[in-house]
């Protein structure tokens, strides 16, 4: 037998669940690093939005245009140019002091979450909802678009890693999922997986 033909150490098969159990996914130890690697990269992306758009870090967001110095952080890109397509009017009516607050409070959550290894089912739900609305908001199809790739951009790609990270139980490795997942509040509402 070859090196590629060698079988795959009991620890990496995948277990099958009896009917009506969840499924539970195992990955060799090396796997589970690099998705915790992903993960908290993943979250750091969402917790630093969050701290620029806060503080105005002068990253993407100058000091003066910070959200503490009075700062609009989703009506500042809903009304912006950026914003662009036949979902632009929607996307002007819901720029408001509720986005604003709704949309940091968002980013906060996904990026602690994330970051923690807890709630993961949640967070690749709201995260992928928030960037899908982003990616849709600057329209990447037109010919105008700043996009250089009308399927697939940077908003694709983080609700893709928050996807494979809940779906993968990436919290487990150098986070808090399994604490998280004992808790009696969770295992009631596996929802909050």
């Amino acid at each position: 037998m070859t090196a590629l033909q060698t079988p795959l150490p009991r620890s990496a098969e995948p277990l099958s669940a009896a009917r009506g159990e969840e499924t539970r996914i195992v990955t060799v130890a090396s796997g589970r690093r690099w998705l915790a690697v992903m993960r908290l990269a993943t979250g750091f992306i969402f917790l630093w939005a969050f701290l620029d758009k806060t503080f105005g870090l002068g990253y993407s967001t100058p000091p003066e245009r910070a959200w503490i110095s009075g700062g609009t952080p989703s009506q500042g890109f809903l009304n912006s140019d950026s914003v662009i397509g036949p979902l632009k009017p929607f996307f002007a009516a819901i720029a408001s002091p509720v986005s604003d607050a709704l949309f940091m409070v968002g980013m906060l959550a996904i990026g602690l979450a994330v970051i923690l290894g807890v709630g993961l089912r949640i967070s690749a739900v709201v995260g992928a909802i928030l960037m899908l609305a982003m990616y849709l908001a600057e329209w990447p199809f037109g010919v105008n678009a700043a996009s250089t790739n009308p399927l697939v951009d940077y908003h694709i790609i983080y609700a893709l890693a928050l996807i494979v990270t809940a779906a993968l139980a990436a919290g487990d490795t150098w986070g808090f999922g399994r604490q998280w997942k004992a808790l009696r509040l969770v295992q009631q509402n596996r929802w909050l997986v």
